[in-house]
């Protein structure tokens, strides 16, 4: 992975082999990041994303290899209990257009990942919620 940041704005090459996530939390931690928002397009072979079940409160993962673009990866950085945390949602294609998506859980770059990290001049941490079984926002 390289990457280059500008003003409040970084430009990251995740590449072949490397973890999406790992490589987001290496830098935000190394950047200091307590909050952002996180685009990015590219390719990955091997990836497990998750459904949440509202009624059980519950995630289920569903894992996929072979050849896939990603879509759209969009999510935040920010913290909860002062620690890094990341909400990232990923939608990825195969060669036969069919997408496939959820919750992001991890995701191996195939080729090369294009991320854009913008951000965010504050600080927003997240608490559990037991009514719903998640870590929601906490303004």
């Amino acid at each position: 992975m390289e990457y280059r940041k500008f003003k409040s704005t970084i430009i990251a090459r995740i590449d072949k082999g490397e973890e999406v996530l790992e490589k987001i939390k290496e830098i935000a931690e190394k950047e200091n990041i307590k909050l952002a928002s996180i685009n990015a397009l590219g390719a990955i072979n091997d990836f497990t994303v998750g459904v949440f079940n509202v009624d059980e409160k519950k995630y289920y993962a569903n894992d996929f290899k072979g050849n896939f673009e990603i879509v759209s990866l969009t999510g935040t950085i920010n913290t909860m209990n002062d620690e890094f945390y990341a909400h990232i949602h990923l939608s990825a294609g195969n060669e036969n257009g069919e997408v496939y998506g959820g919750h992001l859980n991890r995701a191996i770059t195939s080729a090369t990942c294009e991320m854009v990290i913008n951000i965010i001049d504050g600080r927003v941490d997240r608490e559990f919620n037991e009514n719903i079984g998640l870590n929601l926002l906490k303004f």
